[in-house]
């Protein structure tokens, strides 16, 4: 299928960019499952899509523009809606010097607070999608944000944009998002997201960084 990259973001970037990151069997692809879950399939690769979810040894979650009907061999054992966004113009005006850039280093930490504040699936590494920073109180890792799918050269997501509980309220997401665009920024790409349609904080955070409201999109989760 051809049409902008934003309208298969997964498949896009699974098949262009990132493709040294996945597992493709005929028609489908998955990211590695020490990255994460995401997969995607082209025309007729529900059989496919069942070989790679397989070969993973997890459920398998597709970005499309509606629910994905399972093949044979698979159940949809969840379906949320989400919003993408894109910042043609992103605000860039903000800074913190606590802002550090997040290495390998840094990957069990980034790991406790992924899993602890749930800014979307995390797994071993993750982070390795790259383009991490975060800030730091006590030496201790509380707030960070980084990217994730590349569906062309000159698109990115910023995504696992997450702050401990105790460190919320003081604007550290608006921050760190913002240091991220700037990276991208610099590099001629256009930064996007998708956030659960439900999370209307979050949806109006974005607003004010520059993001609006591209298309709607569904997250279907297979398994077996």
């Amino acid at each position: 299928m051809s049409g902008h990259p934003l309208d298969r973001p997964v498949w896009h970037a699974l098949t262009s960019v990132q493709a040294g990151m996945a597992i493709r069997i005929g028609n489908a692809v998955r990211i590695d499952p020490a990255v994460g879950y995401f997969a995607a399939a082209e025309g007729a690769g529900g059989a496919d899509l069942l070989e790679v979810t397989r070969a993973a040894g997890q459920p398998s979650w597709l970005l499309e523009g509606g629910p994905v009907e399972p093949p044979a061999g698979l159940l949809r054992s969840r379906t949320a809606p989400l919003t993408q966004m894109i910042a043609e113009s992103p605000v860039l005006d903000d800074d913190d010097e606590r802002i550090v850039a997040l290495t390998e280093d840094d990957a069990s930490e980034m790991f406790t607070l992924a899993r602890a504040t749930e800014p979307g699936p995390w797994e071993s590494k993750t982070h390795s999608y790259g383009g991490y920073y975060g800030i730091r109180q006590d030496g201790r890792l509380v707030a960070m944000a980084g990217t994730r799918l590349r569906p062309s050269e000159s698109l990115t997501e910023v995504s696992g944009v997450c702050t401990e509980p105790a460190a919320r309220g003081r604007g550290y997401a608006r921050k760190l998002m913002i240091r991220v665009m700037r990276d991208l920024v610099a590099r001629g790409e256009t930064p996007f997201l998708h956030c659960y349609s439900s999370n209307e904080k979050a949806i109006a955070l974005y607003r004010t960084l520059g993001f609006a409201v591209r298309r709607e999109l569904v997250v279907s989760v297979l398994e077996s």
